[in-house]
Parts: structure tokens; sequence; C-alpha cells
């Protein structure tokens, strides 16, 4: 029984391939998410990427050519124009992207859209985006990647098998140091909306919406820009009793000369079984497979399954294939906007938590106009 659950797992980390590879994607954005992660692992799955953008020539060049891109353009629009492209991957800062929806909105000749998550800065924002989405009438995805890291597509597996039973605790905690990116210095919130939302989302994917949200934090002191949300910890409380808790902590000390403790684990606990492990990410660009082992009372000992694949850049598979197999069959990806407005409702469930210092229930949120 044990290798049988084993076996489950291990497959169910395997992204669900589209039938039709060769989409035409255009990409607009050539930093590290698209340079070393989107490109990498589309011609690693097969795709198609067939033209790029960036407003930095150097970095456009350089990836066209990384990546044997033919069409290179100057600006995003001429590249939206291009009615060969088929695929929209949109990976810029959030205001910037939605500009580039609204301007999407009037061509006919996109099938599907990828946005970069955070899809936007506030609700109102991302509503704008599913409403444009809605209008277009094609699938319209979000990549909140996390949700396609190893451990986590084999803890979703375990959850819906019942292998832990009715969830009772769950918790992850970050000791890691990201690369603010420069474009951040420009919005007044920092952490959650940057960093934090992986976690805030993958609660979401793996236990659905809570209906309250309790959030605390702190400036990080390596962080020398203005910024309110460094450290954060925020816990969903569920209306089955479940919490939900994760503590971010990007100062992570101790710093040089001392030596370094980073790492990343989570773990959940229910009535039938617990599952722990950790995320390989604070370690790219080694390659450091994320992990799970899991015991149950439906086997005996621990059960740790296997795979060589990592979250960067391997996970961005995922992403892109859904909403190609979304393409195909006229269905909504697995990440659809319309679901990620709930996400960004989170996001700004925690904000006001910390504003107002008091617990608040998602409803409160969603309801406003």
């Amino acid at each position: 029984m044990s290798q049988d659950i084993q076996k489950q797992l291990e497959n169910a980390t395997l992204p669900l391939l589209p039938q039709r590879k060769d989409f035409a994607i255009g990409c607009i954005g050539a930093g590290f998410i698209m340079n070393d992660c989107h490109l990498v692992a589309y011609r690693n799955a097969g795709f198609n990427p067939v033209a790029i953008n960036s407003l930095n020539a150097e970095r456009r060049e350089a990836a066209a050519k990384r990546h044997n891109i033919k069409k290179v353009y100057d600006t995003w629009q001429k590249l939206v124009d291009d009615t060969e492209i088929e695929i929209l991957d949109i990976a810029v800062p959030p205001d910037v992207q939605l500009d580039v929806l609204r301007y999407a909105a009037a061509k006919k000749h996109l099938k599907g859209i990828l946005v970069q998550k955070p899809a936007a800065m506030s609700l109102i924002e991302v509503r704008e985006i599913a409403a444009i989405g809605k209008a277009l009438g094609i699938p319209l995805a979000v990549n909140s990647n996390m949700r396609y890291d190893q451990s986590m597509r084999a803890l979703k597996y375990a959850l819906d098998k019942g292998f832990l039973g009715k969830p009772v605790l769950a918790t992850i905690e970050m000791r890691a140091i990201p690369h603010w990116q420069e474009f951040l210095k420009k919005y007044p919130l920092l952490e959650i909306y940057s960093m934090g939302i992986h976690h805030v989302d993958i609660f979401r994917y793996l236990f659905g919406d809570p209906e309250k949200i309790t959030a605390v934090c702190r400036t990080d002191p390596r962080t020398q820009f203005a910024h309110r949300d460094g450290i954060v910890q925020f816990t969903y409380k569920y209306a089955d009793d479940l919490m939900a808790t994760s503590l971010d902590d990007v100062w992570a000390w101790p710093n040089e000369p001392c030596e370094k403790d980073i790492y990343i684990k989570w773990r959940v606990e229910g009535l039938e079984g617990m599952a722990t492990g950790t995320i390989g990410w604070p370690v790219y660009p080694q390659r450091q497979p994320s992990t799970l082992k899991l015991t149950t009372k439906q086997a005996t000992g621990w059960i740790e399954p296997n795979w060589d694949t990592v979250w960067f850049p391997d996970a961005f598979v995922g992403t892109m294939a859904s909403l190609l197999r979304a393409v195909e069959t006229g269905t909504k990806p697995e990440i659809d906007i319309e679901d990620n407005v709930k996400t960004i409702a989170c996001v700004e469930a925690c904000y006001a938590s910390i504003r107002e210092e008091r617990t608040v229930r998602l409803e409160e949120i969603l309801s406003r106009e």
C-alpha cells in the first residue's frame, strides 16, 4: 500500500500537457521570470514561443537569441498587433500588465492569455482584468506558479484522496531572502503582494477560501527603500475550524559573515495523517527538488515520493499547459482570472487586518464595490 501511494504522489506532480503544443506564443517581458523560467520551461516542454518584446533592447535581443525566437519587437503594442500570435504571455509590472490587457481587449486573433502574478495591485483592477477576459471570451490564466511546485501538487493529491483525513493545522515557514525587483520601489505595498502572495494563494489551492484572516507585519531591516510590510505573518481561519498560517521572514538573519540558515518548510496535520516537506526554491539556481513525506493511517511508515523536477523552472510548464488545454477544450484554465480575484481579495484582507489591527472576514473584502 505504501509503495502504491508513493507512486500516486509522484505521478501527481506531472503536468497534463495539451494535445497541440505549437500554439504561437508571444512573450511580453524579457526579465528573469520570462528568460530563466517561462522560456526554459516552454522549450523543454516543446511549446512554441515565436515573438518577444522588452523595453530593454539588449535584454530582448539576448533572450531571443538564447531561446531561438525569430520575432523581436521594440514595443509590446507591435507584438500584440501581430496576428500570428495566438497566446499572449505577459511578464511585466502589474500596472503595465493592466495596460497591455486593455490594449489586447480589441484584438480578435488572440486565443488565450497568461498574466503574471499579482495580476493587479488592487481588487478593483483585478476585477477589471477579469471583465476584460470575459469580454474577450477566451481563457485568461494567472501564473500563480507555486501551485505547480512538485511538493504542492503531491500534497493537493494527498488531501483530495483523504490520506490526511480532515485537515486540522497547516503551516508554512519561510526563511529566505528574495530579490526585490526595481519596479517594486514605486508601489506602497511590498511583501504580501510580491512574495507572500504565493502562500496566500497556495492555501486557497489546498483548502479553499478562508472565512477570516488575521495578519501582522513589521519592516525588513535589510530592505533600504520605504515599505511597510517586510516581515509578515498571516493566519487563515476556516469555517470548519482549520487554521493555516504562514511566516514570511525575508530578514532571515544571520547575515554575512555569519553562516546562513535559509529554507522554506511546510507541514499539514490532519485527523488521519500528516505531511511535511520543503520547497527547493531558496537555493536557485542550484537544482534542488522540493520534498514531501507523509504518514497516514492507510499505510505503515513514512511515504517519501521522489522526483527530479524543480519549481524553478520546471513548474512553469504547468501554468502554460493548463492555459493551452483550456484553449483546446473551451474550458477554464486551472488558475483562471475569476478564481484569482479571490486570491487578491485575500491579499487585501491581510492588508486591512494590518492597517486596522483586527481579524477581517473575507466576505467583507469581496462585498466591496
